[in-house]
């Protein structure tokens, strides 16, 4: 449809800037006022558009905290299973209640919408705002349901440093090691909102990582939704996402 998209292979969800975490690291900078979330129906329906032209490998849904509204999560990964998206994919930091009933209700409507893949994040930077123990328990629901997890930590200047943030993160990991959960690569934290304004001496000397989350906007791999519609250069709530792809220039 669309020269610049022939690659498109992944949807993004972006399900609310609202979170529970007030992390120093965050390159989205504060949530303090964020609200809101992505429309449910609109997101599916822009789902079964995309599958419907492209072939999509992977969808995943972050936040923010995508938790707090999981009943949005889940009817976007039911409709990724339904599609045959190979890849469905939570990021998460494990915290949207402290009720246990709640927090395993939430975990099992995640297996059963499809849920494949759980990155759960775990480190300093997540902990310093976040209780552990509610994160724990939700890490077991999530086993307990079989979705497939991985602790997802965030390192500062690199995953072998040993500044005082790395050293706390290693010590929060180990909480986690009765439930056999392996522990992903994570990612290293990159000078953007929060990061820059709080981590600035970390960054000094060009050791600063580039954002992971770029990509060349002439070849789009991944379509990316935020909380308010907003993709590529239009908005779903307004547009619908086949003209807006059929539109899309750099």
């Amino acid at each position: 449809m669309n020269e610049h998209l022939k690659n498109l292979k992944r949807i993004e969800f972006e399900i609310t800037l609202a979170c529970t975490g007030k992390c120093k690291h965050c390159s989205q900078g504060g949530h303090e006022a964020a609200s809101g979330h992505i429309d449910a129906d609109i997101a599916v329906k822009a789902v079964r558009e995309i599958c419907a032209n492209y072939r999509i490998e992977s969808l995943m849904t972050f936040g923010g905290e995508p938790l707090l509204y999981p009943d949005v999560v889940c009817a976007i990964h039911r409709a990724a299973t339904e599609l045959g998206i190979r890849k469905r994919q939570v990021i998460t930091n494990g915290y949207s209640s402290n009720d246990h009933e709640r927090i395993a209700e939430v975990a099992r409507n995640l297996s059963e919408s499809g849920v494949n893949s759980l990155l759960l994040s775990v480190d300093a930077f997540h902990q310093e705002t976040i209780p552990l123990e509610p994160v724990i328990y939700f890490a077991e629901c999530a086993v307990k349901a079989n979705i497939p997890i991985k602790l997802q930590p965030a390192w500062l200047v690199g995953t072998d440093d040993s500044n005082p943030y790395n050293i706390r993160t290693r010590e929060l990991l180990k909480s986690f090691e009765h439930l056999n959960i392996p522990i992903n690569g994570g990612n290293v934290i990159f000078p953007e909102g929060n990061a820059l304004k709080y981590l600035s001496e970390y960054f000094e000397d060009g050791a600063a990582p580039v954002s992971p989350y770029e990509q060349d906007p002439k070849d789009v791999r991944t379509v990316s939704f935020s909380p308010n519609g907003d993709v590529l250069n239009g908005n779903v709530y307004e547009t619908d996402i086949l003209e807006i792809i059929r539109d899309y220039r750099p």
